[in-house]
């Protein structure tokens, strides 16, 4: 006769409520958010110091305060400390982010003003100060063109030295290359310009104009690839130095020749970054004034041909019209730096889908 035993073991006592992390409520926060505003409203406006910047200033120091006193009484120290931290971080978030909303809502609201066909098929070409009508179909064609032909220049020859860096590069030559990268990096865009001017307007262009200087939209691409080079390279650089070993290391173990692994593994791999260091270099370039004004000249009338003549761009003609007396100017200007914007978006945006598509796969 077998009998079953059953062990009965005692259950553990129950916490007691002291142990308990005591936590504040989760309307505590904007409670101590509104009375902070509500304070500091009261302060500048009642001494008459300030307006509504200095409220939310001192609002948010008042907030701090008051969510560290409520969490250090309740959850204690330690966890006052987080809050007030956490409270901070998420406080330099919206810093940041407050003055991009405010660059973006301020170009959409004035900047649609003259977002009409109008201005996207006529050019400044025989508009006076008191004609409402004129457009930037001219900058635009410019800036498509200067700044194609810039990345057509950069790009390739932007990676290409990284490559060598990353890959090949070893003792003083290669040193030597990343000094004056990071060197060109911090040259001012009006130096790029006065370069091509002594360079390119000054000395080559005569050879085929009959002698005499012109300017080109050809003379605003090179100025604006030595802009761009030092970003593709820089960027493209730390891409390659970011792609894993093992990836190399498996090709070379199956017999892949080492172009082939840099071709087919090692780029492929670090697409997406170096996409974005291209992109940052074209923003950058389409964005420059000084180098398009003094070696294309700038102009109002419409030019298809980069190598022949004056042209314009976007950033210049944003510029030219912010400076004329004119009523109707101010909102030529705005709609411009708003279509400047949405080109770049939108070719950023294009070369985003295209490195995702074209990235190695498993």
């Amino acid at each position: 006769m077998s009998a079953t035993v059953t062990s009965h073991r005692p259950r553990p006592p129950a916490q007691p409520e002291t142990l308990r992390a005591r936590r504040l409520p989760a309307y505590a926060a904007p409670v101590i958010a509104v009375a902070a505003l509500a304070l500091a409203a009261a302060i500048v406006y009642g001494a008459g110091i300030g307006g509504p910047v200095l409220v939310i200033v001192l609002g948010a120091v008042l907030y701090l305060v008051g969510l560290f006193a409520a969490s250090n009484a309740v959850e204690g120290r330690r966890s006052a400390r987080n809050r007030t931290w956490s409270a901070l971080i998420h406080s330099a978030f919206v810093l940041a982010v407050v003055p991009l909303a405010s660059v973006v809502w301020t170009l959409v609201s004035k900047g649609t003003e003259r977002l009409d066909a109008n201005f996207f098929n006529t050019s400044m070409n025989n508009i006076g100060a008191r004609d409402p009508n004129g457009g930037a179909y001219h900058a635009i064609v410019g800036t498509l063109e200067q700044v194609g032909i810039a990345a057509l220049i950069t790009v390739p020859l932007g990676i290409l030295c990284a490559i060598y860096i990353v890959e090949y590069g070893r003792g003083r030559f290669a040193f030597a290359i990343r000094f004056f990268v990071d060197v060109m990096t911090g040259i001012p865009s009006i130096v790029t310009g006065l370069f091509v001017l002594a360079f390119w307007v000054l000395i080559v262009s005569p050879w085929f104009n009959d002698g005499r200087p012109s300017f080109s939209g050809f003379a605003a691409a090179l100025a604006l690839s030595v802009l761009m080079l030092p970003t593709i390279v820089r960027s493209t650089e730390e891409m390659l130095r970011l792609v894993p070993p093992p990836l190399r290391e498996g090709a070379y173990a199956l017999g892949v020749p080492k172009w082939k692994t840099i071709l087919r593994v090692v780029v492929p791999t670090a697409l997406p970054g170096i996409v974005t260091g291209v992109m940052l270099s074209i923003a950058r370039a389409a964005g420059e004034t000084a180098p398009v004004l003094l070696v294309a000249g700038g102009g109002a009338a419409i030019n298809f041909n980069p190598f022949e003549n004056n042209q314009s761009s976007l950033a210049l003609y944003v510029y030219q019209q912010a400076g004329e007396a004119s009523k109707y100017s101010p909102a030529r200007a705005w709609t411009a730096a708003l279509t400047l914007v949405a080109l770049v978006l939108i070719l950023t945006i294009a070369a985003k889908l295209l490195a995702r598509r074209n990235r190695l796969s498993r």
